[in-house]
């Protein structure tokens, strides 16, 4: 389970690469323990390694690693030959890697150096850690987490009289919920929203209220509303706009994706974003962008905010369906947690 704790430290900066954690224990006590660098940096076993001052006890120390250890040059060198350079006899790896430039091959590269291989250890544990880069290879697609506020009569939005003329959120959570969303988009790699949250909103949709790296931020804008004046535009993070045509009038520093605004555009935005390899993405709204997604059966959680507020009328909030997985109370509002189980 330490691996798995270590492993979260990495989750959001390490990506596309797997946030995975590691330690070596000598006489049941730990020596060396890391995760995963901030992509291109090294990897968690060989941070293990740096971190042991007496080298010597490597020949009689036993690895932990919640997923196998990469045997292929990409930006370092291979995992597997550093463990076998440092004599370590024996490897417990939690699960195996899919990645077709792994997928068993590390376990290989150290069986045939001599090293004891014990494998699927906390199997389950390590899949749910795991679960974005697990997703990516295996459905070849981005992990999906939807997210939203709801009032406690089921509203997400308030009528426009509420709002006073001004772009701005209207907040239906306090601030513990605000900065646990904070949290949630450093560890995921992009952020999702449609044009009528950045016109009504104009939300920054960063990092601000946590310590992190920001992810880069989608918006969905089919009547090309969204310019460099809306704050998803600014320099803090990277933003991607996708529309049906294509676009000259933004900004430098902003990409521009040119998919159509069919009844396959999630589909055909989660091939564009599986092949600039993002793993995870976190949709934030609004109420039709979330429902998209829905309806074509494209989610893998559902994280909702239920406040103290009621509106009366407005927006309606989406319906979650899947199986509750967590249920807190943050502040005043409470968190459920659903997995989609169909």
């Amino acid at each position: 389970m330490r691996c798995l704790e270590l492993g979260r430290n990495a989750l959001g900066a390490a990506a596309p690469n797997p946030a995975v954690g590691a330690c070596i224990v000598h006489n049941d006590k730990i020596i060396g323990e890391g995760f995963t660098s901030p992509y291109g940096g090294p990897h968690a076993e060989v941070n293990a390694l740096s971190n042991i001052q007496d080298k010597g006890l490597l020949v009689d120390s036993t690895l932990y690693v919640s997923l196998e250890p990469c045997s292929h040059h990409g930006k370092t060198p291979p995992c597997t030959d550093a463990i076998i350079a440092a004599g370590i006899p024996r490897v417990v790896i939690g699960i195996g890697d899919p990645n077709s430039s792994v997928d068993g091959k590390g376990i290989t590269a150290l069986e045939n150096a001599g090293i004891e291989v014990i494998t699927n250890v906390l199997e389950k544990e390590c899949r749910t850690h795991h679960r974005r880069f697990l997703c990516f290879h295996e459905k070849n697609r981005p992990y999906i987490i939807l997210k939203w506020a709801q009032t406690s009569d089921g509203f997400m939005a308030p009528l426009e009289e509420l709002r006073k003329g001004k772009k701005k959120p209207y907040w239906i959570t306090g601030t513990l919920a605000r900065q646990r969303v904070h949290q949630w988009r450093s560890q995921e790699q992009v952020i999702l929203a449609g044009s009528k949250t950045v016109l009504e909103d104009n939300p920054e949709l960063s990092v601000r209220r946590w310590k992190g790296k920001s992810p880069i931020r989608v918006i969905l804008d089919q009547e090309m509303h969204v310019n460099e004046n809306h704050r998803v535009c600014n320099e803090i993070a990277p933003s991607w706009i996708v529309s049906p045509e294509k676009r000259t009038d933004l900004p430098a520093h902003v990409e521009h994706v040119c998919i159509p605004f069919d009844t396959h555009l999630p589909e055909n935005l989660l091939k564009e974003l599986h092949r600039k390899k993002i793993n995870s993405l976190f949709i934030e709204g609004g109420s039709q962008t979330l429902q998209t997604f829905m309806d074509a059966g494209l989610w893998d959680e559902a994280r909702v905010f239920t406040g103290n507020k009621e509106f009366g009328e407005g927006l309606r909030a989406p319906e979650a369906k899947g199986l509750i997985t967590h249920r807190e109370k943050i502040g005043s509002d409470t968190l459920l947690i659903y997995r989609n189980d169909r």
